[in-house]
């Protein structure tokens, strides 16, 4: 206890005892429900919405909702809350983090009070799973609960949708709760007033809504309160893991297998160093020699470029710092990764930057195709876009900072329903692992004679499997839990509580599970005959880095008041120890000369363990922190464009029902300064011509006014003026005469500006008038036919008139690609500017600050590169006749979607809902009339930097090698 405590008291039972009066209103209105029919119930919760509606907030209506639910429960689910599940309830509605024992009833019980008070408002309550099994499990269980309430709920998993119905009966489940949940649209699922999910599924509906063509594709409805189970696993453990929507990339297997082959002839020390520590492995100059040799080049960085030296890298890191049965298992000839916090394995997850084609390349498997990111986003910035955020844990206390500082939630210790009278016994230290395997099978052994049930903990599917081996030898039977067997997880944790069981699991028996004493349904004899031995003996083979995953493993022993037992086995040749812990213990004991058989027990022990854990959790959280002041700042640019697709779907949509577009979601899709003699000034952005026209007419206010800079207007370039505003519409001859003209005006200074203004509105008139002719083109066609949009559907009609015309997809298809394809280069450019920006700190400057000052040009850069892709493109449509029908065809190719992959953790590849496949193209003109030739646009790189004219005598960005005037400048 600290110093602070002691003086003030502890914060937290100062504040169960503030909710004390709360719980005893709960109490009395509870009785007044118990009085009251199914219907009257339900009537009930029909008026609380009617009361939210006039004005009353939840917090005043909150005591009769929770009385109500509980009332609920008990009708439906055979018992009702507890005052410690009330209490975890406010604190969630509170928008903080319970932190509830296992057993304690945080999933069925806690979650629905404050689910049901928040979704009476009617703008929907997220509820947050780590896995599928889970959010189905969870919304069966709880959902006739809400239904008793009239709220309804859904359910989304991966590429399915349900609601749940209890007039339903679903075949495809065995369950009786299962049966109830009816397939349904994802958009449905999202609209119902409560709706379950993992984290993965609500964050790539996020960033697949933000790929729609459509505003009818996207699926979620807003953010507006998330209860996060397990808050810790998926805001703590996976925030490191961001999730990634991406398409395939170039080739290179050849490439990884043959650095498979090479890697092993390196050796540890002379030629590459390893920090495990920091999961890092460096060739030294000597391993780089080595490697030129072995490839037969005199210097890899000249010959072959720093993307060689990546690869090297990679399978240099894959040779040494990933191991098989540990960090991935090799299954059906695919590398599969091993969460190293629940010892699961993660199907569909791949690292990133070549290092899973790495690890395909030493184990021998197919290598697959890299990737290119479309959309990402990580856990941490994805979640801290509700209004209201909640989560519950049985494990949170020790990551309170963390907590507070990255999501500014608080953790609040719910007291247990029964007193925890579980004895955690001291840590045993050995000096070496084969004392501990020797002291830990003995312990197993006398238990199990016994007939207490034992569960055993352990860090990796490699140590799980060993130990079984162990255990074989010995002729005791046991049942052993990992990933490679997680389909049968349910039935061994039934049996994990019965007398005289031994199970052997990794991690994963801590998340989501609980163990009953005589077994699942066991009898009352059988459960007071364990109860008598002692409860569930849980054995720890070593400690976690991370004090929750121990305390997690703990926590399966002693629920609800039961008796139980741990113990932590540990030797100084453990991960942990080795890696983090100081030397004085193995010092200590070697200076005791205690044989290798006989352990220590000491408080300087405990401590300096803990230290090491302590030490490992802050390393960690400084990654997590440092990770995501880095991703805040492409969050930034990341809401920026998103608002932009918004705005744009938003118009589309008000086109095909009629209505105008809420002003309050008006912004600029250029960001070049307001045009002095805009033709568009004063008007609002209520249509895609007005924001067309606006990027065309910044983009020739930025032409003529760079190339008009001198004061000696004989040194403007009229001829460039020309051919650049030529590139964006087609200039009949006499607009060059009118430009000499023009030119002759000016004289002195403001004689100069005239002149300049001149040409700029003259050439805008031009504009606007050539894209009116176009306009009129295009929608001439819907006299004699029905046009058709890009997707092939005909335009809606409305009282029998087409709202939308033709010319209007088309702009909304030129500005959505725009962004779309900018974007994914901005991603990619942004990536490869934070991969780099370390190497500032060697010149004494702050990478960070240097990352956001150069991000910030290059943000300035992607929306100028929108602009002109827009100016530049828009003009170069057509419509090509395909027999009957009139479709835009783009002559060059375009981003399409289709099988777009996401990735967690790197890459999670899933078919993308509504969409076609992915493929990425270059930023191009959109269409042409069949047959004409179309000069390409000058599009300038988004990677960082201010926008540079590039001159006709320079060589053509493009890379042809070329002059510009000779290639893309024509």
């Amino acid at each position: 206890m600290s110093i602070l405590t002691k003086i003030f008291g502890d914060p937290n039972a100062k504040y169960i005892k503030k909710l004390e009066p709360l719980i005893a209103e709960i109490r009395k209105l509870g009785a007044r429900c118990e009085k009251m029919k199914d219907g009257e119930i339900r009537e009930l919760a029909a008026g609380w919405k009617e009361k939210v509606k006039k004005g009353k907030t939840l917090d005043e209506i909150l005591p009769e909702v929770f009385a109500a639910t509980r009332e609920a429960a008990k009708r439906k689910m055979g018992s009702g809350h507890f005052d410690v599940q009330m209490i975890g309830a406010e604190v969630l509605h509170q928008g903080k983090i319970a932190e509830m024992k296992t057993g304690e009833g945080k999933t069925s019980y806690a979650v629905s009070p404050a689910a049901a008070l928040n979704a009476i408002s009617g703008k929907g309550v997220h509820i947050v799973t780590v896995n599928d099994y889970l959010s189905r499990r969870d919304a069966a269980w709880i959902g006739a609960v809400y239904n008793a309430l009239g709220l309804s709920v859904g359910i989304i998993v991966h590429e399915q949708a349900y609601l749940y119905d209890e007039e339903f009966s679903n075949e495809e489940f065995q369950d009786a709760r299962l049966k109830k949940l009816k397939p349904c649209a994802r958009q449905e699922a999202y609209a119902a007033d409560i709706t379950y999910g993992t984290n993965n599924e609500f964050g790539f509906d996020y960033l697949r809504d933000n790929m729609a063509r459509e505003k009818s594709e996207k699926v979620q409805r807003g953010w507006n309160f998330a209860v996060i189970d397990e808050v810790d696993s998926i805001l703590i453990d996976e925030a490191r893991t961001p999730l990634i929507i991406s398409a395939p990339a170039e080739e290179a297997g050849e490439k990884y297998q043959k650095f498979a082959r090479l890697i092993p002839t390196l050796k540890e020390g002379g030629d590459y160093n390893i920090d495990e520590k920091m999961r890092a492995a460096t060739l030294t100059d000597e391993g780089i020699k080595k490697m030129e040799e072995l490839l037969g080049i005199k210097n890899i960085y000249t010959e072959k470029g720093v993307s060689e030296v990546h690869h090297i890298e990679q399978a240099l890191k894959a040779h040494t710092l990933f191991q098989r049965d540990k960090d991935y298992v090799v299954k059906d000839g695919e590398i599969i990764i091993v969460d190293e916090f629940t010892g699961r394995l993660m199907y569909g997850r791949r690292y990133s930057e070549g290092l899973h084609q790495a690890i395909e390349a030493k184990e021998g498997v197919r290598v697959k195709q890299e990737s290119v990111t479309m959309a990402t986003i990580t856990f941490q910035n994805y979640f801290r876009m509700y209004k209201k955020l909640a989560g519950m844990t049985g494990t949170a206390a020790t990551e309170a900072e963390e907590f507070s500082k990255i999501y500014n939630l608080d953790v609040m210790v719910i007291p247990t329903n029964k007193p925890l009278i579980r004895i955690d016994q001291p840590d045993l230290i050995y000096k070496n692992e084969a004392a501990k395997f020797e002291a830990v099978i003995k312990d197993i052994k006398a238990k199990q004679e016994k007939g207490q049930p034992v569960l055993v903990g352990t860090i990796s599917i490699e140590k799980n499997e060993f130990f079984s081996h162990l255990l074989n030898q010995e002729g005791i039977e046991h049942n052993i839990l990992n990933a490679k067997n997680h389909l049968k997880e349910a039935a061994i944790i039934a049996e994990a509580g019965k007398k005289g069981k031994v199970t052997l699991a990794t991690n994963m028996a801590g998340r989501g599970v609980d163990i009953k004493l005589g077994g699942e349904g066991a009898s009352q004899e059988e459960y007071q005959a364990v109860k008598q031995l002692g409860g569930l003996y849980v054995i720890g083979t070593e400690r976690h880095e991370s004090r929750r995953i121990d305390n997690q493993l703990r926590g399966r022993s002693g629920r609800q008041g039961d008796p139980g037992e741990s113990r932590f086995y540990v030797s100084t040749q453990d991960d942990l120890m080795r890696i983090f812990g100081s030397d004085r213990i193995g010092t200590i004991m070697g200076k005791l000369g205690l044989p290798d058989n006989v352990p220590i027990a000491h408080p300087m022990i405990s401590k300096s363990l803990e230290a090491a854990q302590k030490k490992v959790e802050g390393h960690n959280f400084d990654i997590r922190k440092h990770l995501l002041e880095y991703d805040d700042v492409i969050n930034k640019h990341r809401e920026v464009i998103y608002r932009k697709r918004d705005r744009i779907l938003d118009i589309y949509e008000s086109m095909k029902s009629g209505e105008k577009v809420d002003k309050n979601s008006k912004f600029q899709i250029t960001n070049a300064k307001q045009i002095p003699n805009s033709k568009l000034q004063n008007k609002e952005n209520e249509s895609f011509r007005e924001m067309i026209l606006e990027n065309v007419e910044a983009e020739i206010e930025q032409v003529v006014s760079f190339h008009t800079q001198s004061d000696d207007e004989t040194a403007w370039n009229i001829d460039e003026i020309y051919e650049v505003v030529d590139t964006i519409f087609p200039l009949p001859l006499e607009v060059r005469l009118k430009m000499d003209d023009i030119q002759k005006t000016a004289g002195d200074k403001a004689e100069d500006v005239r002149a300049r203004d001149k040409l700029i509105n003259y050439f805008i008139d031009l504009a606007h008038k050539v894209y009116d002719e176009l306009v009129e083109r295009i929608n001439a066609l819907a006299d004699n036919d029905t046009p058709l949009s890009p997707s092939g559907d005909p335009p809606p009609k409305i009282g029998g008139e087409i709202k939308v015309k033709p010319m209007q997809q088309v702009e909304k298809m030129i500005l959505l690609r725009s962004i779309d394809m900018l974007w994914v280069e901005h991603i990619d450019a942004m990536d490869h500017l934070r991969t780099g920006i370390g190497l500032r700190g060697y010149g004494q400057k702050d990478p960070l600050v240097e990352y956001k000052r150069e991000a910030y040009q290059m943000f300035i850069q992607l929306n100028n590169n929108i602009q002109k892709q827009v100016a530049y493109s828009i003009f170069k449509v057509g419509l090509a006749p395909q027999g009957k029908e009139q479709r835009v065809i783009n002559n060059k190719q375009e981003l399409i979607f289709k099988g777009a992959e996401k990735t967690s953790n790197q890459e999670s590849r899933i078919k993308n809902y509504g969409q076609d496949n992915v493929s990425v193209a270059k930023p191009a003109k959109i269409g042409a009339v069949s047959g004409t030739q179309i000069k390409e646009a000058p599009v300038e790189s988004s990677r960082g930097g201010s926008a540079k004219k590039v001159g006709r005598n320079e060589p053509c960005p493009c890379g042809s090698g070329k002059k510009y005037k000779k290639c893309h400048g024509k």
